[in-house]
């Protein structure tokens, strides 16, 4: 597999073929979903792009990715969630739940990222039982991180709402009447 040297900050370009393939520039090699995830769980940094019209299409990759282990067998999302989400395509609110979501999601990568920073001395070979003693130990360290995420959530959540309280606002001094409503009888 040959490999070129890659520049610091360059992003890695795998190109999506007609054919369904997708072509990773950096190893001149073919590459599987199951690579892609393996590039993510890396935290390498990627770009799939159509190889003959140069669209973007890393998002639909991922969501493919994401589909799959879905239906894998341990999903993350239930079906109430799901529905949750797709109520939000096209509502006004959209914009603002992919963002408060985003910050959420980072607020709980950083909790998971300190609870590991506690649990360096255990390796990756310790037995379940020296995590359950560790976690029996850190339940104190668990509660103060879960505590501090869940008030980091409501706080988003009621900057959101206010920014959403402020931008109907925002349109209130305009002279609109109300539109009558078509269902009334005239």
């Amino acid at each position: 597999m040959a490999t070129r040297a890659k520049r610091v900050g360059e992003e890695r370009l795998i190109k999506k073929y007609p054919n369904r393939r997708l072509y990773d520039t950096q190893t001149s090699t073919y590459v599987t979903l199951a690579d892609i995830k393996g590039l993510v769980m890396a935290n390498e940094v990627f770009k799939v792009v159509d190889a003959k019209t140069e669209e973007d299409l890393t998002r639909n990759i991922l969501l493919q990715i994401i589909l799959e282990e879905e239906a894998g067998g341990a999903p993350v999302f239930s079906s109430q969630m799901l529905s949750q989400i797709i109520r939000f395509y096209g509502n006004s609110m959209q914009g603002l739940m992919g963002n408060y979501l985003e910050k959420t999601m980072q607020s709980f990568v950083d909790i998971h990222n300190k609870l590991g920073d506690q649990t360096k001395g255990l390796g990756a070979g310790s037995t379940p039982e020296a995590w359950s003693q560790m976690m029996n130990i850190q339940n104190p360290l668990m509660q103060n991180l879960m505590g501090s995420y869940m008030e980091q959530s409501k706080d988003l959540f009621i900057k959101m709402q206010e920014q959403m309280q402020g931008s109907q606002n925002m349109f209130g001094g305009f002279p609109f009447t109300p539109q009558p409503n078509k269902t009334e009888k005239e």
